[in-house]
């Protein structure tokens, strides 16, 4: 139903891709073709081998840009950041969106919130955290707009992908969806919660799609996002159904298959699971932190990922109870249950006094200390030691002078040390507060406040991601260069300003 810009437009595309026109290879993939995708195709066909021809000519007679308000979008540094941000929820916004032949954008009937910079469709797991200043700027209508959104998604290709994008269709994101109708609900009212069932039934489905599968041949280890532990227990995975480069970045990651003698499936199936995560890239998914070709994320059991579908489970729990269903409302919550179990067991460890990820293949846990290991703080899972032992951990090791860094590691990866993001702040902060550390999610809060402030004030930006070891310094790493919006550190900010 839904076509890639590298499907439609076959050598044109790679072409284009590897030509080096631009720097980053999604600007390709973004653009809106003015012609009909068969005509283009057909007139390259035409015209590339003649004298002189000039792709780069050829691209922008049949192409346009895709347009973004936030790139043109001038700040004025005399109005306070929380006005500023106000301003930008118009900036950043998007209305029902108009069909374009050839396109890559999947259309969404609702208005919505966009990132910022290179990010001009919606993303998943960065909407929610965009919510939460929305929430706060009172646009309750905006953000039932977009889990409409996320909904008519789940019921028109079977799940929320990464972002609507065509070539997002492989995979998803880190499952805030049932988050975002707990917000919804906060503002509406529990009565809200029914009208989401089938659609959280269907996300869940997504998320176990291979667990049957797994109970009838216990010689499988993992299917899909599914991964059997033995003993009727299962716990989930990033992945992505492609095994292929991305077509968002597919010079980027045929250049890095380059570099490897793996199976270049193997690669790219790890490179994209990555992604799904949202961490795109850290040292959490490298078996050597200082080289992204060992990238094995398809083996490792996420914490974050299974803590995000326990909650997952007991929304559906309980708003089965909302139904009178008991019935249903028992097998749910012994999912959520057993789910629990599992993360104690296999994420908990007791020398490090810290949750890590596992890697299923070797049967034990990896070695990276990392901010998803907060995740059983915010949704209540550690027991009031596990949790003592974590903050002293994050007060120890995580908190710098900017808020919180994501990892230990200096790899030059995006979502490694020394950077901070916007979500990972918030997930720290209210996981502290869930078991009465006040004081110390206090001086994260004021410590990432005053940076955001900080920059915003010198720069005139709200940036995706902040140094936040030396915040005389912008954040740095990654396939691209550092984005201003900024959607989620917008949210975030204005949500802990209203907190004080």
């Amino acid at each position: 139903m839904y076509q890639t810009p590298d499907l439609i437009f076959q050598e044109l595309f790679t072409n284009l891709q590897q030509s080096g026109l631009f720097a980053d290879d999604k600007i390709i993939s973004d653009a809106l073709p003015k012609a009909r995708p068969e005509k283009i195709l057909s007139q390259y066909r035409k015209e590339k081998n003649e004298f002189n021809f000039d792709l780069e000519k050829f691209f922008f007679r049949f192409f346009q840009l895709n347009p973004s308000k936030s790139v043109d979008f001038k700040s004025d540094t005399s109005r306070p950041i929380n006005e500023h941000i106000e301003i930008l929820w118009d900036v950043l916004k998007r209305e029902a969106d108009k069909s374009v032949e050839g396109g890559s954008l999947i259309q969404l009937p609702n208005p919505y919130i966009v990132p910022g910079g290179r990010f001009n469709e919606i993303y998943y797991w960065d909407s929610y955290f965009m919510m939460l200043g929305l929430q706060v700027s009172g646009e309750i209508n905006l953000i039932e707009n977009m889990v409409d959104n996320f909904s008519w998604l789940i019921e028109e290709v079977g799940f929320i992908p990464n972002g609507n994008r065509t070539y997002f269709l492989g995979r998803s994101q880190p499952p805030f969806y049932s988050l975002m109708i707990n917000l919804l609900a906060e503002e509406k009212g529990e009565d809200v919660l029914v009208k989401y069932l089938p659609f959280l039934e269907k996300e869940y489905d997504f998320w176990m799609n291979g667990k049957v599968l797994l109970e009838n041949d216990d010689s499988i280890l993992a299917k899909n996002h599914v991964v059997n532990l033995g003993e009727g227990k299962f716990l989930n995975r990033y992945f992505d159904q492609y095994h292929q480069p991305r077509t968002e970045m597919l010079a980027t990651d045929l250049e890095l298959a380059e570099k490897t003698d793996r199976p270049i499936n193997e690669l790219f199936s790890n490179i994209r699971a990555a992604c799904e995560s949202g961490w795109d890239f850290s040292s959490r998914w490298l078996r050597d932190a200082n080289d992204l070709t060992t990238i094995y994320t398809t083996e490792i059991l996420p914490v974050d990922l299974n803590c995000l579908l326990y909650f997952l489970e007991k929304m559906i729990a309980k708003i089965y109870r909302l139904k009178n269903n008991e019935a249903l409302y028992t097998v749910f919550s012994k999912l959520a249950s057993t789910r629990k179990e599992l993360i104690l067991k296999y994420f908990w460890n007791k020398e490090t006094g810290f949750f890590h990820d596992f890697d299923f293949n070797k049967s034990e846990q990896t070695n990276v200390l990392t901010m998803a290991g907060v995740f059983p703080l915010f949704f209540k899972i550690a027991n009031d030691e596990q949790a003592k032992l974590c903050s002293e951990i994050i007060e120890k090791q995580f908190f710098k002078v900017g808020g919180l860094v994501t990892t230990l590691v200096h790899s030059g990866q995006q979502w490694d040390a020394p950077n901070g993001w916007a979500p990972l702040q918030w997930i720290g902060i209210q996981g502290l507060k869930n078991y009465g550390f006040d004081n110390l999610a206090k001086k994260i809060s004021d410590n990432w406040s005053k940076l955001n402030t900080d920059v915003y004030y010198r720069t005139g930006k709200l940036l995706e991601k902040y140094n936040v070891e030396d915040t005389s310094l912008l954040s740095g790493g990654g396939e691209y260069e550092v984005q201003d919006g900024f959607g989620w550190t917008n949210g975030v900010l204005l949500k802990l300003m209203s907190e004080r």
